[in-house]
């Protein structure tokens, strides 16, 4: 496995292995790699006869209050990580390669990146849509995979390649759980013992959503009241949302109906995590 650090050193590669006629997996990560993130590896290798992970710390996702000098970074567990779980290259540019001196095009979406995540955080998906659609034309892969945790951002990245007519395809992998429920995350490591235990409070209320909408609620009021008092039990958890949408725009629903998408983003102490479940329903 080779590390490569600049976007000349991936084109040369990439342009090798297409002259093989090798098929390309691309998982674009900010590191400190966990199992949700490799499982998206694993995918990549099963299904790809080359895989790149890409390592970077986007700067223009993160808001000016928000953890990016703080993000957890460790190149060479990760380097470890990525070689046992198959990939072939990582890609880990300064932000200096990767945005050049006066920088000034930005991909932007609307509607999709509006609601849920982008109300608390106004240019995160402007961000994520710019260093997303710069890595694609990088790497130029067959397929890209991205984690179900981040479902917005998932659906966000989908309308992005259709509406753009970028030549890959999206793969949506299953979130990665602790035993005990907790959604997989880079910033658990935020937690102390006390917060860890009181993070399980995401989990706990969309358990309690998925188990009322199987008994027969339809209402997103009701839903969403259910599980909101559910995380308002636990002192140390302030909400930042809980949403339930209809699956393909992201808009709020009155009654839960179709492909749904319950999603929420709490601080537990001063660490915001999100969590959410999807659902086809059938009205009854």
């Amino acid at each position: 496995m080779e590390i490569l650090t600049t976007k000349n050193e991936v084109k040369l590669q990439i342009k090798k292995w297409k002259e093989q006629g090798l098929s390309i997996g691309f998982v674009p990560t900010m590191g400190f790699l966990h199992e949700g993130h490799l499982s998206l590896i694993t995918h990549s290798v099963a299904d790809n006869a080359r895989t790149v992970v890409s390592i970077f710390v986007n700067p223009t996702q993160f808001g000016p209050d928000e953890d990016f000098d703080s993000y957890p970074r460790d190149l060479d567990r990760d380097a470890i990580l990525c070689e046992n779980a198959g990939a072939d290259v990582i890609f880990h540019p300064e932000a200096d390669n990767m945005y050049g001196e006066n920088f000034s095009t930005y991909v932007d979406i609307h509607n999709l990146g509006d609601e849920l995540c982008g109300k608390s955080r106004p240019t995160h998906f402007k961000g994520v849509c710019t260093v997303v659609s710069k890595l694609l034309n990088i790497v130029t892969p067959d397929s890209a995979y991205f984690g179900q945790k981040d479902a917005q951002q998932l659906a966000v990245i989908r309308r992005m390649v259709r509406d753009l007519d970028m030549n890959v395809r999206i793969i949506g992998c299953p979130i990665i759980r602790e035993a005990d429920g907790l959604a997989k995350s880079s910033r658990n490591t935020y937690l102390n013992k006390q917060e860890r235990q009181a993070a399980l409070v995401l989990h706990q209320a969309l358990l309690l959503g998925q188990q009322l909408i199987q008994d027969g609620e339809r209402s997103t009021t009701r839903l969403i009241q259910a599980m909101t008092e559910k995380v308002q039990a636990e002192p140390l958890a302030r909400i930042d949302y809980i949403e339930i949408v209809d699956g393909d725009e992201l808009k709020k629903t009155d009654r839960v109906s179709g492909q749904i998408l319950a999603a929420m983003a709490v601080y537990i102490g001063k660490t915001r995590l999100i969590d959410n479940f999807t659902m086809s329903v059938q009205e009854v």
